[in-house]
């Protein structure tokens, strides 16, 4: 179980993984008619989705949150990572840990994650052991209680979390060092897990002023997928969350990120460093955030760019010029506010990373100067439009997507309609994206290097 552990949404391995296959389209599936989600609302503003799966009678039952790290306050970073440990601690009927216990003695597995913009709670159990684990999950969004040695426990907990995730990995250093530079204002440029010296001044107070604040109804949704129907589960929705008093969502106040005009660099020499890697960064859009209308076009050009062994960089970085061990691109358009397109690859032994960035840029001149061929665009519609087929076989799969969606302030139909707005995509609106993406003055270039000892 990874409970606990803060989504790495804008640490340095996802960019470098997990969001190509965001790019893909792996992490934003959908298709109308795929998912077919049945939605109501609570009287107390919860909203609930219900996704049909009966395959085997199983549910997987999330809790989502709209707030993450981006709506902290100042000197507040990880707080939202830390209410998430704290969830766990008990309630006025539940010791601490208890929840886990009995989830495990009724065959369950459960989890829960923290991104900049959302935080989630689930399990997944057999349909008939639904109800209970609705009550006990309702019951810690109001009833939660903490005491200051329990919070100054798990603050411990979260600081050895930092130290082997984030403090002993030159990466992942150097991806919080990025995320820095390339977010002048914006609070995505705190990391998720927050700064080590104000994870140890927050405080009992601190932590259920927030928890005050936004684990409230009308600031939550219900997922409930599998073998269950909107029918069934609706009078178990107002019966345990529907119980609880409405409260007015907090507002979501982000300040805006200014003009950007000066590319920046950014170097970490480590001895730990056992592969070399260059990377870059840019401002994008998101579906939310800047020039939305450029989002979808930047998802295939992701694909088309980096998106695999057939892409652009690594046909031409590692495959022709043998110049890389591996070369990339990705982008996710699934953010609350301005996102970020990447380029990344590894030098072969041997090869200087100015010979490798040299072949980067000369690559990304050709994007600029001739964009992308009609067969190109073809190709990755059909790959991106292909996961959304897949999408249905998951059982989590849609509550994953349907609930990040709605938790950053995106619609239902945002995601039912994505494989008919990928396919609206044209090479046109592709080059329009990349002339006004891809610009030096807002990007951030990053070089990892092996620092030599001795």
């Amino acid at each position: 179980m990874t409970k606990g552990f803060p989504s790495m949404k804008r640490g340095f391995l996802t960019i470098l993984f997990a969001a190509v296959l965001t790019a893909a389209g792996i992490f934003f599936p959908a298709q109308a008619g795929v998912f077919n989600p049945d939605t109501f609302t609570l009287s107390n503003g919860m909203r609930v989705v219900v996704i049909e799966n009966h395959r085997v009678p199983v549910v997987t039952h999330m809790v989502w949150y709209g707030v993450g790290s981006a709506d902290e306050g100042q000197g507040e970073s990880g707080i939202a990572h830390f209410l998430e440990h704290l969830m766990f601690k008990g309630t006025k009927i539940r010791a601490p840990g208890e929840f886990s216990k009995i989830l495990a003695r009724n065959g369950g597995q459960e989890n829960a994650f923290t991104s900049s913009d959302y935080t989630a709670y689930f399990q997944t159990v057999a349909v008939d052991r639904l109800e209970l684990f609705m009550e006990m999950e309702a019951d810690r969004m109001t009833n939660l209680v903490l005491t200051e040695k329990g919070v100054e426990t798990e603050k411990g907990v979260v600081l050895e979390e930092r130290r082997s995730r984030t403090d002993n990995n030159p990466g992942a250093i150097l991806g919080e060092q990025v995320t820095a530079a390339l977010y002048l204002n914006y609070p995505y440029r705190r990391p998720v897990i927050g700064w080590a010296h104000e994870i140890k001044a927050l405080s009992l107070k601190s932590v259920m002023a927030f928890y005050k604040k936004w684990y409230t109804p009308a600031n939550a949704i219900l997922v409930v997928a599998g073998d269950i129907t909107a029918a069934k589960l609706k009078p178990l929705a107002e019966k345990y969350y529907g119980a609880i008093p409405a409260q007015p969502p907090a507002p979501r106040l982000r300040p805006t990120e200014p003009p950007q005009s000066a590319k920046r660099t950014v170097t970490l020499k480590d001895a730990r460093v056992r592969q070399p890697s260059w990377g870059r960064v840019y401002l994008a859009p998101s579906l939310l955030s800047g020039e939305t209308q450029h989002a979808y076009a930047l998802e295939v050009l992701a694909n088309i760019l980096g998106g695999g062994s057939s892409s652009r960089l690594f046909r031409t970085l590692v495959v022709e010029a043998k110049l890389a061990l591996s070369a990339g691109a990705y982008y996710g358009a699934d953010d609350r506010g301005p996102s970020r397109f990447g380029i990344y690859a590894s030098p072969k032994p041997g090869v200087s990373m100015e010979t490798l960035e040299a072949k980067v840029e000369e690559e990304l001149a050709k994007l600029i100067d001739g964009g992308v061929t009609a067969s190109e665009l073809a190709r990755a519609k059909k790959r991106m439009q292909s996961t959304a087929i897949f999408a249905r076989d998951s059982l989590s799969g849609g509550a994953r997507t349907l609930g990040a969606a709605l938790a950053i302030g995106l619609k239902v139909d945002d995601v039912e309609a994505w494989p008919e707005r990928i396919g609206a995509v044209t090479v046109e609106q592709i080059s329009a994206a990349a002339k006004a993406v891809l610009k030096e003055g807002r990007s951030v270039t990053s070089y990892l290097l092996t620092k030599k000892t001795g």
